[in-house]
């Protein structure tokens, strides 16, 4: 059977070579034939990588039967992710085997179905909480909005009133200016007022504070 592996490490200084070992040993013990081997160092929260894009192309072309990783969560960015990954593999007809947690989706196994089952809900509950959390967000803001706290007397750059559901960081304006007159630096005012670098610039570029 020819099969590819997949590896993934999230920064430069990891090294993908255990993973690449244990995937040859494993396809070597089962006398299959490894034809490609997809790498991508980049964290899992990237929508897009090169490697499983790569990968991706490649199995809608058959070019592999099988696909090895080392463990399923070097496969997708969360639960539903891999679950969409391993639904356009077993589209193409494609085996997936997750070598160091005995996840097999075999159709032959009876266990591989029951995997895939879980799987299904647990992405269908990390979706739900997400739209729960999006949804409480979202409330929030449109508290905030109606009792005029963002939206009605705070402006963006631009002039405009910002949305509701994307409210400006509350924070004391004056309370910038002042430690800049004091003569602490950007970076010494944003630390103790605990907002980012850009918004205390902003601030003061917004009312023409001198250097």
């Amino acid at each position: 059977m020819k099969v590819a592996l997949y590896v993934r490490v999230s920064t430069p200084d990891q090294n993908p070579d255990l993973q690449i070992r244990e995937l040859t040993d494993y396809a070597d013990h089962q006398g299959w034939t490894i034809v490609a081997t997809y790498q991508d160092v980049i964290s899992g929260g990237k929508a897009s990588r090169p490697g499983l894009d790569k990968l991706k192309a490649d199995l809608v072309k058959r070019k592999f039967d099988c696909l090895l990783v080392w463990k399923l969560d070097r496969f997708g960015r969360s639960v539903s992710d891999c679950l969409n990954n391993l639904e356009l593999l077993e589209t193409h007809g494609i085996r997936f085997i997750a070598t160091s947690q005995g996840i097999d989706t075999d159709s032959k196994s009876p266990l591989a179905r029951f995997t895939m089952i879980l799987l299904g809900a647990a992405a269908e509950f990390e979706r739900t909480l997400i739209v729960e959390r999006s949804q409480a967000g979202l409330e929030w803001c449109r508290q905030k909005y109606e009792a005029g706290e963002v939206g009605k007397t705070v402006h963006g750059r631009s002039g405009k009133d910002q949305p509701p559901h994307r409210p400006r960081r509350i924070f004391d304006r004056e309370k910038v200016f002042e430690l800049r007159k004091k003569g602490m630096s950007l970076r010494e005012i944003a630390g103790e007022m605990r907002i980012g670098l850009g918004t205390v610039s902003r601030t003061l570029c917004d009312h023409h504070d001198p250097e």
